[in-house]
């Protein structure tokens, strides 16, 4: 009979943290949001190609001279990735394709890039591609923008 109330009260310590994590994965992900000036749902991928394989969810926020990317189920305060407006080189877009569209966000499109993060292609909503291209050519005059569209 002992063994028993051990495991129910095993099994309760284990739902609480587990809903404990949860509650810190959403208080981060909105203290992200008020962060920076602009935050958006951005995925990462380091590999090229269609497959859903290396697809990882995550939030973009705008700095001053960098995007900076946290992964949505990290407890990490620190971002992944830093992109720099001088290095980062976006090279068209397309539609996800075959199990591409769910390893993604539903409306996102893939926009193929190359970064010194080592970052092969980005997904995001249309509107926050066009921010995003919006940041890179504002660059501050004697930048080169090596975007191409």
């Amino acid at each position: 009979m002992a063994v028993w109330w051990w495991l129910v009260d095993a099994l309760v310590v284990l739902v609480g943290v587990l809903a404990l994590i949860v509650v810190c994965l959403l208080v981060r992900r909105r203290l992200l949001a008020r962060l920076g000036r602009g935050t958006f749902d951005m995925s990462t991928n380091r590999r090229d190609g269609t497959a859903p394989k290396g697809w990882a969810l995550g939030v973009a926020v705008y700095r001053s001279t960098r995007l900076e990317w946290y992964r949505t189920f990290s407890l990490s305060w620190r971002p992944r990735y830093r992109f720099t407006r001088s290095t980062l080189v976006i090279d068209g877009r397309r539609d996800p394709v075959g199990a591409e569209v769910y390893a993604v966000h539903a409306g996102h499109v893939i926009v193929p890039c190359d970064s010194p993060a080592g970052v092969r292609q980005l997904a995001l909503h249309p509107r926050a591609l066009t921010g995003l291209l919006a940041w890179l050519e504002s660059s501050p005059p004697g930048q080169s923008v090596n975007n191409v569209l």
